[in-house]
């Protein structure tokens, strides 16, 4: 390339200094001054005007959303699982702001496929919680919850509770259990394992989660009572090794394992202890007195009494005990509670009240007792 004797570089030009001068210059060039006056007209027109728009606005006593909201005090948030008062409204708080009400609660149902845990979750959806069912279908029926599989707050889960799960929950009603002597006495193996392996990993999920945990316990671990009726008080008359002990006893093991872990792990627990129950959803064959009856009733079959009938039974209605199991787990008392019907009745008065409803001309026949 040709050398030049000048340097091929030159330096930008320096911009010149800051001045008033050229700050106005900049305002008047393109109209920028007309812009900022019309910004200035526009707000200034606003609050202008807003004051007469005021009338349109409705007075306090017609609101329809309070001005003021109530103190939410450390107490009344101390239990997270009360309804609408965890928000402190009283009289003078008037109607509650929109969209605040009762906390969804989410919830897990052990066994709530089966004849008890079905009439549960259908309070719980109805009540507008989410509820996930776990259930292995020993004795639970998809047919008694499949009207909610549309629902987008209900969730189904095929899985037995000897095997742990992870789940992320408020409360757990853990029913999971076969509850009548033909289901139980199936394979005793299998149920001491579902009471005993079940509970345990039930109880450690609620621990790890901080869930408030219901056990449905049952009267079966008053044994054969030599005390009528039983209070909660009364330590039974058992026997850890009869053809009944794989259930009795293990849901005497699921009350300890489930007061060991409030005791010594502060899990909230509840424990229900459940008398006879009966209602739709009951399978015909499962081997309960009520069921039994009607059974026979229908068949044209002789209604079969053991012993001299005399013994008696406390009989209650689905809807009644699950009403008694939400209450349960939404209150502050530990238990254990009997949920059953205080006044009992003798199996043979049984027999005679299926035997008028269903054919008068049944015939009742009595049998030697069953051990």
């Amino acid at each position: 390339m040709p050398t030049t004797l000048t340097s091929p570089y030159s330096p930008k030009t320096l911009k010149h200094p800051r001045s008033l001068s050229r700050s106005v210059n900049y305002l008047f060039k393109e109209q920028r001054l007309i812009f900022i006056l019309v910004g200035f007209l526009i707000g200034s027109t606003f609050f202008i005007i807003q004051p007469s728009l005021s009338p349109l606005i409705p007075s306090e006593p017609h609101s329809s959303i309070p001005r003021f909201f109530p103190v939410i005090s450390h107490e009344s948030m101390s239990d997270p699982f009360r309804g609408v008062s965890n928000f402190g409204v009283g009289k003078a708080a008037g109607r509650l702001p929109v969209g605040i009400g009762r906390r969804r609660l989410r919830i897990v149902v052990t066994g709530g496929a089966g004849f008890v845990g079905s009439h549960l979750v259908d309070k719980l959806i109805a009540r507008g919680d989410d509820v996930i069912v776990i259930d292995n279908f020993f004795t639970g029926r998809k047919e008694n919850v499949m009207h909610h599989f549309r629902n987008p707050r209900f969730e189904l889960i095929r899985h037995d509770v000897v095997e742990p799960i992870l789940l992320e929950v408020d409360q757990i009603y853990h029913l999971a259990c076969p509850a009548s002597p033909v289901h139980y006495k199936y394979n005793p193996v299998k149920t001491i394992k579902t009471n005993v392996v079940g509970t345990l990993n039930m109880l450690g999920l609620a621990k790890r989660i901080g869930a408030r945990f219901l056990l449905t316990s049952t009267s079966e671990v008053y044994g054969d009572p030599l005390e009528h009726p039983q209070k909660e008080s009364y330590w039974g008359n058992v026997n850890p090794i009869g053809v009944r002990s794989c259930y009795d006893e293990g849901k005497r093991t699921a009350e300890t394992l489930t007061m060991d872990y409030h005791r010594g792990a502060e899990v909230e627990v509840r424990i229900a202890r459940i008398f006879n129950t009966y209602g739709p959803r009951m399978c015909l064959d499962d081997g309960r007195v009520v069921s039994n009856f009607v059974a026979q009733a229908i068949r044209k079959q002789p209604l079969t009494v053991y012993g001299d009938g005399q013994q008696t039974r406390s009989f209650q209605f689905v809807s009644d005990l699950v009403d008694g199991l939400v209450a349960l787990m939404e209150n502050e008392h530990v238990g254990p509670f009997n949920l059953g019907n205080p006044g009992e009745f003798t199996m043979l008065e049984l027999a005679e009240v299926v035997k008028e409803t269903i054919d008068p001309s049944a015939a009742i026949e009595f049998r030697p007792n069953t051990a």
